[in-house]
């Protein structure tokens, strides 16, 4: 299981991946200047697809003989970056889901 410190790395990393400003001058229009939450979303899925592909390939690649040990290390940690970004969001969207159901109608 994740802690929420890790999520938070992972999501503040995400949001430095992708450009948007954090800190006392983020805000909506910040947001709304970089997309919304569908496009943050929609982003990072992608980031998480494309490590694990390059995983995928530097590790061919090991098998082949034609990478080296430590790129494809490296690539399989990106990837896993990647992986825990995406279920920190999740677990965290999941949150919210259960949170609304449990509201008073």
């Amino acid at each position: 299981m994740m802690t929420a410190l890790a999520a938070a790395k992972a999501y503040a990393s995400t949001q430095k991946s992708l450009g948007v400003e954090t800190g006392a001058g983020a805000g909506p229009a910040a947001a709304a200047a970089g997309g919304g939450f569908g496009d943050i979303l929609k982003a990072t899925m992608s980031d998480a697809v494309s490590a694990s592909r390059h995983a995928e390939t530097q590790m061919a690649a090991q098998v082949q003989g034609k990478a080296e040990l430590v790129d494809v290390v490296t690539a399989i940690s990106a990837a896993e970056a990647s992986l825990e970004t995406v279920m920190a969001v999740r677990d965290q969207v999941i949150s919210a889901y259960k949170e609304i159901l449990q509201m008073p109608i």
